[in-house]
């Protein structure tokens, strides 16, 4: 394992992020930050507890993880998009560094963009709403395993945009849609029992039923189905993450 190259890649990331840190980090944390104004001080103050929690406080975890999820996504297709459109991906690739060292340099600076975003967003929600995290090793683990899932996905973006646009078309329309019908500002076990079946094929559901229960202790599935559902998903990525790399897909032409 060449840990020169995997730190070089991930200094190089990590860099560009401070670079532009008003779009990285200030931005994200500001926008969470009106959803804890609107959704949770002003709509939340006039609505009942779920499952025992303050509406304010039950968002929160849908909230991080809405936020989590696109930003890693962004972060890492941005993050490999870019050498591909500048051509330097070719000085990349024609190095002795193998594609798992270059895989981990990226994903890696992508994932830990993510995971400082969801701390700074733990933190300011505390400006806004009154909030416990009951098993907190928990709650980490699930952020660092969605940031790192999300990221290995939004490096295959990265790999098949071939223009800026694409970049942006999953996020927008497939991840935020998935996200706010995913049990972000509600439990699903508030839905007819048709739309709560229909709501099981979500698997942005699997995520943030997981990292709620990280925080209150209560989940709409198991946390067992939520750690396997992301856990396959993580491996669908890397296996077509691995097939890229040796067909050569958009990254040789």
């Amino acid at each position: 394992m060449n840990i020169y190259a995997i730190r070089a890649i991930y200094l190089f990331e990590m860099a560009r992020t401070w670079r532009t840190l008003m779009e990285s980090i200030a931005s994200p944390v500001l926008m969470t930050s009106l959803y804890f104004v609107v959704f949770g001080a002003a709509i939340g103050s006039r609505m009942g507890d779920i499952e025992g929690v303050e509406y304010g406080a039950f968002i929160i975890p849908g909230l991080i993880m809405l936020s989590i999820l696109s930003q890693s996504i962004s972060n890492a297709s941005f993050g490999i998009y870019f050498p591909k459109f500048s051509g330097t991906i070719y000085e990349v690739l024609s190095a002795p560094v193998s594609y798992v060292e270059i895989v981990i340099g990226y994903v890696g600076a992508a994932a830990t963009k993510s995971m400082i975003l969801g701390i700074l967003m733990l933190a300011t929600a505390r400006l806004f709403v009154d909030y416990s995290v009951v098993h907190p090793l928990w709650m980490l683990g699930f952020m660092a395993l969605t940031s790192i899932t999300f990221s290995l996905m939004g490096f295959i973006i990265g790999i098949w945009a071939d223009d800026f646009q694409k970049l942006q078309i999953v996020p927008l329309m497939v991840v935020t849609p998935l996200t706010f019908l995913g049990g972000a500002f509600y439990s699903i076990d508030m839905l007819p029992p048709l739309w709560q079946t229909i709501s099981l094929f979500n698997p942005v559901v699997y995520l943030i039923s997981g990292f709620r229960w990280s925080f209150y202790g209560i989940a709409d599935v198991s946390v067992a189905l939520s750690l396997g559902m992301t856990a396959v998903f993580m491996l669908l990525c890397v296996a077509a993450i691995g097939w890229t790399f040796k067909t050569g897909y958009r990254l040789k032409s």
